[in-house]
């Protein structure tokens, strides 16, 4: 050991810890150590093998010698010398104290800044504030430069169960926010695990940033452990994706990888190497960040369309708008023209929540998970606008009508049939141009009244439903009838597929919720991790998201799919109610086999007792059995600090 630097002592092993012949890896600091005893002599040695880094605190004394665990080379257990060879590994200073054993190490040198600690310092440039993942072996050097960041209070890291959780979790954040989260993976299957979430975000245009390790480039190719061809399999999903290599630019990779997230709305993915990402910055390497590299995104469109668009606005006796996903930072325009033209509003599923449904002109969703009202008046206009919807077969858009479409993206306009006035542009700018247009008068008929009369008819065939009662457990239109006197109005609720998603959409009524869905992935699973992506934007300084309260709807078959993340909501302390509808079914694709005249097959679930099992997370746990138990039950799980399980034994039936 070299004389010249400062040691430290660090306490090893208590008095008589180790037994004689036995060894032991021991953390000093940050270095960790193999301890050995051989007759009444202790040593220390390096507990790193310099041939395959054998961990030699889990090998075993034969013959007096060492021997490391991975390949059978031997040291000695006390100078930490090969016989017979000039190698071997370092040994430290021993000492024996009254109150333990000793063991003399160098003090930690000051951290030489890496070429990851300026790509972490960019992301947050580039206000990239939470991110989801699991840290591992081919990713350690990053998730350091990760937990520097987390230290300085610039960003926060949250350690998941699965990978999928974490970019379902980054994809939720994206859709509510606008603005990308990260999500952490190590090579191979850590990155694979990932690529579900990543889907989701890549069809429903929500924007997030991919970290993944990768095994070192200098065995990349032939098939090392863990070796995945990461660019081909990230190659559809991603709208963006590159290696980190030695001679990269690194800040400008992260810049372009934020940038692309952000514009294209989708996923962006950055490779790293195991051996890049330890490398020293540059001296005098900088971080990056947005400034001059993102232009204003109110893009208008030409005069000639928005003058057709006009016309027909202006001569449309009864006017319907139809509000999608990609409207929804723009509906205080959007609410604007409505009222101008006294026109009623439905969205689609993704678009729930985005106009109140006690607006005088809010008519719920349309089409599959809708409402009667929604496509009443659908059938009833004369003319359709249809703002930032995509125009699914779930949807029911009509394509009977005269139709205005208006979207940021050029691909989406006419994508399933020609529509009559296509409109590329920003919503929000656009809109405000057929307001303004239209101040001088239309003919549009007021159709309050008529939605007033609507809603009525809706609510009381909603209230003969709650009645239903099959004695097989409670009825959704009770679940979401309570929900919708329960929840906070300005909640945040992630609805997973199912029965539980069509019910939700039929009769829960939105006041100012915003609501989080796997659109046109539709991928089982979806809430939890979703409620988790939300909660962290709620921990944020973004005054849209700041405390307001989380839920996640899903049946037993969603939850099924990340319920160990319950115990990832208990270990952040995340105040997450999440209402799970119990049928012991997969009770869609039942219903599905029904309508094609299939037997029902291997959809019934073998289920615990969910609400025992939240308790033994560390969660509070609620069993409802009873239409009658419902308000208190939810009253008690959302006043609770922390996270909370409402388990509800509903029928399959009566959806």
């Amino acid at each position: 050991m070299s004389t010249d630097k400062k040691l430290a002592w660090h306490k090893a092993l208590d008095v008589d810890e180790l037994p004689e012949g036995r060894v032991k890896s021991v953390a000093c600091g940050l270095r960790t150590v193999c301890m050995t005893r051989v007759g009444d002599k202790i040593g220390a040695l390096d507990n790193k093998c310099p041939h395959q880094g054998g961990p030699l605190g889990e090998g075993s004394i034969e013959n007096g010698l060492l021997r490391c665990p991975w390949h059978g080379w031997d040291y000695d257990p006390l100078t930490g010398k090969a016989p017979g060879f000039d190698d071997g590994v370092e040994a430290y200073a021993v000492e024996e104290r009254e109150d333990g054993v000793y063991v003399a190490i160098e003090e930690e040198v000051e951290h030489v800044r890496t070429v990851t600690d300026v790509m972490a310092e960019t992301l947050v440039n580039w206000n990239v504030r939470s991110v989801f993942g699991m840290v591992g072996h081919s990713n350690l050097g990053l998730a350091d430069a990760l937990r520097r960041r987390e230290a300085a209070g610039d960003l926060r890291y949250i350690g998941i169960r699965h990978e999928g959780a974490a970019s379902f979790a980054a994809s939720a954040y994206g859709k509510l926010t606008g603005r990308p989260a990260a999500c952490l993976a190590i090579a191979g299957p850590g990155a694979t695990n990932l690529l579900t979430g990543l889907w989701d975000a890549h069809v429903d245009r929500a924007p997030v940033i991919a970290l993944t390790g990768q095994v070192d480039t200098q065995v990349l190719g032939p098939g090392a452990f863990q070796e995945v061809d990461l660019g081909a399999a990230f190659g559809k999903v991603a709208a963006w994706s590159q290696p980190v290599l030695h001679g990269s630019k690194h800040a400008e990779l992260v810049n372009l990888a934020c940038k692309t997230a952000i514009l294209e709305r989708g996923v962006s993915h950055l490779i790293f190497p195991d051996e890049v990402q330890t490398l020293p910055a540059a001296e005098g390497a900088e971080a990056s960040g947005p400034d001059g590299r993102v232009a204003s995104r109110a893009i208008l469109p030409p005069t000639e369309v928005t003058a057709q668009a006009v016309e027909l606005l202006r001569k449309a006796k009864r006017p319907v708008i139809i509000v999608g996903h990609g409207a929804r930072f723009d509906m205080e325009a959007v609410l604007s023209l409505a009222e101008r033209l006294s026109a009623p509003i439905v969205t689609t599923f993704k678009g729930k929540g985005l106009v109140s449904d006690s607006h005088p002109l809010g008519c719920g969703v349309l089409g599959r998970s809708g409402t009667p009202i929604a496509s009443w008046f659908m059938n009833e206009a004369d003319l359709l606008l249809v703002l930032g919807a995509s125009f699914s077969n779930h949807t029911g858009i009509t394509s009977k009508l005269p139709t205005i479409q208006v979207d940021y993206d050029a691909m989406t306009l006419g994508k399933f049939h020609a529509v009559d006035v296509p409109i590329w542009g920003e919503i929000a700018s656009t809109v405000a141009i057929l307001r303004s247009e239209l101040e001088d008068g239309c003919e549009a008929s007021d159709q309050r009244a008529e939605v007033a009369k609507r809603w009525k008819i809706w609510r009381a065939e909603k209230r003969s439903r709650m009645a239903d009662d099959l004695g097989r457990g409670v009825n959704s239109a009770a679940v979401f009838d309570a929900l919708t006197r329960a929840v906070p109005e300005d909640a945040i609720i992630a609805v997973d597929v199912g029965n539980n998603a069509y019910s939700f959409g039929r009769y829960f009524e939105c006041s100012r919720q915003s609501v989080l869905m796997s659109g046109y992935l539709g991928s089982i699973g979806f809430s939890l991790p979703a409620a988790m992506g939300a909660w962290a934007a709620t921990q944020e300084e973004d005054p849209r998201f700041r405390g307001r309260a989380v839920l996640s709807v899903s049946g037993d078959g969603g939850f099924g799919q990340y319920m160990a993340e319950l115990t990832t909501t208990v270990k952040y302390g995340m105040n997450i109610t999440h209402v799970l509808l119990n049928n012991s079914e997969l009770g869609k694709i039942s219903k599905e086999q029904r309508g094609g005249n299939w037997d029902v097959w291997q959809t019934e679930m073998h289920n615990p007792d969910f609400s025992k099992f939240a308790e033994l997370c560390g969660a509070q746990g609620i069993r409802v059995t009873k239409t009658s138990e419902l308000d208190a039950a939810l009253a008690k799980a959302l006043a609770h600090d922390g996270p909370s399980l409402v388990e509800i034994v509903t029928d399959v039936e009566l959806i």
